[in-house]
């Protein structure tokens, strides 16, 4: 069975089956500390928020038991489902965490979910349960996006990972350009800096020259596929981190250019459970 939509095989990492995950979620595997050294972040100023570098290692899961014990310093999880105890269990192991939340799309399977008024949902994007938002209308966006962002910073994360960043390169059902968009991310990077949390820009390539200055690292998918990697070169220039994955390419077919361009890269599988190869 086909368990993908057609069309780009851009898997925007969202979680498909919400049940089985909250019921995972409970459980952590303990950090195996002992295996690794403790990794040496910069010195942060209080109130300073955190900025990753380009190169540093990385983790990235969405789905299944949350394994805590990857040699990872950067952990990327879902926001809704991940608890504020696992959150604190990977700081004091000396990661830094990253709280994945879709700030471009509804999905019907949220808590929050009966909040968004109908008019701000447009088409599907491809995955079931999940419809565009209209990015035009931030009055209504920004306090609901204010809330998710509340909870991440009140579970204790270092940034956020907004997804669905693009909407207006997508048949939403509105017509967006790509001014709204801009105003959009802008106001996505607002409120995540107004909380003291880093942002990532998330793939939206042809905006990066617009929005190198507002964001704090980047994260994309499948450059190497599309022969798109340099795009995001201004995130290496300015010092910020581009956290990158490949799903259908093997790692033996991207990491040398990944390393050759600083970006911080891994080949996932596409339900991005707690497999990886790192670069």
């Amino acid at each position: 069975m086909n368990c993908f939509p057609t069309g780009p095989p851009r898997w925007r990492a969202r979680l498909l089956l919400l049940v089985p995950l909250l019921l995972l979620a409970a459980c952590t595997t303990a950090p195996e500390e002992d295996d690794e050294e403790p990794y040496p972040w910069p010195e942060q100023a209080p109130g300073e928020r955190w900025q990753p570098r380009p190169g540093v290692g990385w983790q990235w899961q969405l789905t299944g038991k949350l394994d805590t014990s990857v040699n990872a310093p950067v952990y990327d999880v879902d926001g809704f489902t991940t608890t504020a105890r696992q959150v604190s269990a990977l700081k004091k192991a000396g990661r830094k965490t990253i709280c994945y939340l879709s700030t471009g799309a509804w999905e019907d399977f949220r808590p929050d979910a009966d909040a968004f008024p109908e008019e701000l949902l447009g088409q599907g994007n491809g995955w079931e349960g999940e419809r565009w938002l209209d990015v035009r209308r931030l009055d209504a966006l920004e306090p609901l996006m204010a809330k998710r962002f509340d909870m991440c910073r009140d579970k204790g994360f270092d940034a956020v990972e907004p997804d669905n960043m693009d909407a207006y390169q997508n048949p939403s059902g509105f017509p967006l350009t790509a001014g709204h968009q801009l105003a959009y991310n802008r106001l996505i990077a607002k409120l995540a800096h107004d909380r003291g949390l880093a942002v990532g820009l998330k793939n939206d390539l042809d905006q990066i020259p617009q929005l190198v200055g507002e964001f704090d690292f980047a994260v994309n998918e499948q450059c190497a596929q599309y022969r798109e990697c340099d795009r995001l070169t201004p995130f290496i220039e300015a010092g910020k981190a581009v956290f990158h994955v490949e799903y259908e390419l093997p790692a033996d077919r991207f990491c040398t250019r990944s390393r050759e361009l600083g970006l911080s890269s891994l080949e996932k599988k596409y339900d991005l459970d707690a497999w990886r190869k790192a670069c």
